[in-house]
């Protein structure tokens, strides 16, 4: 029998953090076995997704303003569908539907094996419910980048930080079996990926037949892989055995992503982090000295309620005294049901931006000063494909995670080619990147 069916088209939009983007990919790998097919046109879809983040609140306000917008588009086509999914979608519920009237259907970050018949309902639907199946459940996934994978190995959270909204959004913490783990990283090692990084809100804390760095070390054996990288990481879950993984595993790449949210101990109890600054700068120092050369990336907050002057000027000594590789660094941003919501003491937005103009001075000249004491080294990168900003240059990333863009090499040689791994020259450190030339090994 002829199958006269026209594949239908998919426009996602993702925001937020990575791990969005990997669960936009298994929403992809969901349609795709019913006939969808991706686009970068909205116009031309017959279903819009916006997969969104609502951990600060000008993601949410960005999300409102898209949606807004694909309001002419259903007009002008009525026949397509358009869902809200992730973190907002969890967090607003019918609410969405009220704020936006054009919206058929709305299903939360546990919720995407549901998809499939989400799309194939006639009335707007919700699906928002906790899903106890998620840690044994592996959804169909389409990657868009033949050399680098996300790898999901924990869902939700368990950490209750004051200011944060992803445990009331994503649940608690779920550990994927490790068997299905190394299933994943070994079929991806078949088709050609060479670099891995293991997705959690919090890896140190994974737990099923094994912990977080026996995990490290059954992954390690995976032929094929080059590389392994993983975010994030709780600061008061970094254990000696972690450290020790990182600086014994030949694939565990020298970097990490260490949250620091702020260089006072107050406000760090006032965020119930569970660590001081002291315990912080400790866990760096034994990291440096078991791991030379370690990159060490963070996030800071600025203007938290109840910070003084004071509090802020301890951030800035932080900064000093530890010299990250880089941060990521914004204002505090209230979330609806957060503990810090509902907090004493909220700063004005001229006092949080100034605050915050000053965290990224500094570690600007910082990061500036780092990326130059490069210039002159050698060293390994993975070649991920032409630059983002310059396409007549190569992109690639150092084993501490920094870009290098490098001139184009001939194509028809190996060492030109997407997923190469090369050894570089450094010749010049700039604030976000780093210049350089492939030399011989």
């Amino acid at each position: 029998m002829l199958n006269f069916n026209m594949s239908k088209i998919v426009y996602i939009h993702t925001f937020g953090c990575q791990m969005n983007v990997h669960d936009s990919e298994k929403m992809l790998g969901v349609l795709q076995k019913e006939g969808y097919s991706s686009t970068d046109d909205p116009c031309k879809a017959d279903l819009i997704i916006f997969n969104t983040c609502s951990i600060r609140q000008k993601a949410e306000q960005k999300f409102y303003t898209q949606l807004g917008r694909t309001k002419f588009l259903k007009k002008k086509k009525p026949e397509m569908k358009i869902a809200v999914a992730g973190c907002i979608a969890q967090h607003e519920g019918e609410n969405i539907f009220k704020k936006a009237l054009y919206v058929d259907f709305v299903f939360g970050p546990q919720n995407i094996h549901m998809l499939r018949d989400l799309v194939s309902e006639r009335t707007a639907s919700i699906a928002i419910e906790d899903n106890h199946e998620i840690a044994v459940t592996d959804l169909p996934v389409k990657r868009g980048d033949g050399v680098k994978a996300w790898v999901t190995i924990m869902y939700g959270c368990n950490n209750f930080c004051s200011y944060c909204i992803v445990p009331y959004t994503r649940g608690r913490e779920r550990s994927r079996p490790t068997e299905n783990i190394y299933s994943e990283v070994a079929e991806l090692a078949e088709v050609g990926y060479k670099e891995i990084t293991l997705l959690g809100q919090n890896v140190n804390s994974y737990s099923s037949d094994t912990d977080f760095p026996g995990l490290l070390k059954k992954l390690d054996r995976v032929g094929g892989i080059e590389r392994i990288r993983f975010v994030t990481s709780h600061p008061k879950d970094l254990s000696d055995e972690l450290i020790a993984a990182m600086s014994d595993l030949p694939k565990v790449c020298e970097h990490i992503h260490l949250p620091m949210q702020s260089g006072s101990s107050n406000i760090l109890r006032l965020m119930n982090r569970g660590y001081t600054y002291e315990e912080y700068i400790r866990k760096v120092m034994r990291l440096r000295a078991k791991v030379p050369g370690i990159s060490i990336t963070s996030d800071i907050i600025a203007g938290f309620p109840g910070e003084t002057e004071d509090d802020h000027l301890l951030t800035i000594k932080a900064l000093k005294e530890i010299e990250f590789d880089g941060i990521f660094a914004f204002k505090f941003s209230p979330r609806p049901g957060t503990m810090a919501a509902a907090m004493v003491g909220h700063l004005i937005e001229v006092i949080k931006s100034e605050r915050l103009s000053e965290i990224l001075k500094v570690q600007d000249g910082i990061t500036t000063r780092k990326n130059r004491s490069l210039e002159g080294t050698i060293q390994e990168i993975i070649i991920e494909g032409d630059g983002e900003t310059d396409k007549e240059k190569l992109t690639g990333r150092t084993r501490t995670n920094k870009i290098v863009n490098i001139p184009k090499i001939n194509p028809e040689t190996s060492s030109g080619q997407k997923g190469a791994i090369i050894n570089v020259e450094i010749t010049k450190g700039r604030p976000h990147s780093l210049e350089g030339r492939p030399v011989e090994k």
